[in-house]
């Protein structure tokens, strides 16, 4: 791109921005068939570097939240006791979804998190995904602070504008996104919840993915051509609702309809960006279909109770507390978040097309 056309794009890609910013007002389980082996992606083209882009909320955080004033920050043991750096501000006990992508996709490190990467790092990849983060900026407003969908995107913005990174390059780099969670965790579905008062379910999902798709339509213009979208998982059957709106005793299926929902809108969402934006490859990452004993094939026991220890009421790991001897038994290393080995079940499925539609991540990469 010769400098006058670089000028015109980013002064349309800066009033495409503004008028999206006038219309603007974590982890589940999920059963996987046992993946195949994965499936080595092609080398990129003679001379070219492969990229990749992450968003989301604290499914794919690595780093972002930790210089957050929040209560969702987990920089701390034991998370990341079964990770080479330590706690790093993954909220699992080792690697999350993201990194397992990166290493099927042939990349040499993982990607590092926005928050403190040198301005160069946008040339092969950049994690903006933050515990707690949402489609709505309001969301998980209850635990402090933290970086919403559209702050990410517009994160995105700067940070390939500071590297200069050609849109050449950007249309071949690799997006994954899992967000939506927190738009009802902590909510839609927190106690008193003044959008529940004021939207029907159908309506929320509706309005949800209104806005998602005004920050997909963005990304789109700053170059995004190959994402994988995750749906939001059985919500419903976590430890944390299970005791909060399950009544201690088993899945909160309101909770779970609700996901149905927005699952169902994000495909015909998907099906619509597909159709509707030229060179798009969007896909569709299903997070919700299956039952948590499918688990049982990769050695999986434990389904409803924490791997680490939370204090009563909490949902993330007490600093330093006491871990299940063997991780590889539990789905949930938290009471919301899952354990690496699902991390790494989830990641070979997506990558593999096992869950996904209408392609699978490895074909994003060709």
């Amino acid at each position: 791109m010769v400098e006058g056309e670089s000028k015109a794009f980013w002064m349309i890609v800066a009033t495409v921005f503004a008028a999206a910013a006038v219309a603007l007002a974590t982890v589940t389980p999920v059963a996987v068939a046992p993946p195949p082996p994965p499936i080595a992606p092609p080398p990129p083209p003679s001379g070219q570097q492969r990229c990749y882009f992450v968003f989301g909320d604290s499914v794919f955080d690595n780093g972002n939240n930790n210089a957050l004033n929040t209560i969702a920050k987990v920089n701390y043991l034991p998370y990341g006791i079964d990770f080479p750096q330590g706690p790093t501000g993954r909220f699992s006990n080792g690697r999350n979804i993201p990194d397992v992508i990166a290493q099927l996709a042939g990349f040499n490190n993982f990607i590092p998190p926005f928050a403190g990467a040198s301005p160069a790092q946008a040339n092969i990849g950049l994690n903006y995904a933050s515990g707690g983060g949402g489609i709505r900026d309001d969301s998980s407003q209850n635990l402090g602070e933290r970086i919403s969908l559209r702050e990410q995107v517009d994160n995105h913005w700067t940070a390939i504008i500071r590297a200069a990174v050609p849109t050449t390059k950007l249309k071949k780099c690799l997006y994954t996104i899992s967000i939506g969670s927190n738009d009802y965790l902590n909510n839609y579905f927190l106690p008193q919840s003044l959008t529940r008062r004021l939207y029907t379910p159908d309506q929320y999902a509706r309005s949800l993915i209104s806005l998602y798709r005004i920050n997909l339509n963005k990304l789109y213009i700053l170059g995004a051509r190959n994402v994988a979208l995750f749906g939001i998982g059985k919500i419903g059957c976590t430890p944390r609702i299970i005791a909060s709106l399950g009544g201690g005793t088993g899945c909160a299926e309101e909770v779970n309809q609700a996901a149905i929902l927005f699952n169902n809108y994000l495909i015909d969402l998907i099906t619509d960006l597909n159709n509707d934006l030229f060179g798009a490859k969007f896909t569709y990452v299903d997070f919700f279909s299956g039952n948590a004993s499918d688990f049982a094939v990769f050695g999986i026991t434990v389904f409803d109770t924490s791997c680490c220890t939370v204090n009563p009421g909490g949902e993330l790991c007490a600093a330093n507390g006491p871990v299940c001897p063997d991780r590889t038994k539990y789905i949930f290393w938290d009471n919301v978040h899952t354990t690496e080995l699902v991390n790494v079940l989830v990641a070979n499925a997506a990558f593999n097309g096992v869950n996904t539609s209408p392609y699978s991540i490895s074909q994003l990469l060709i």
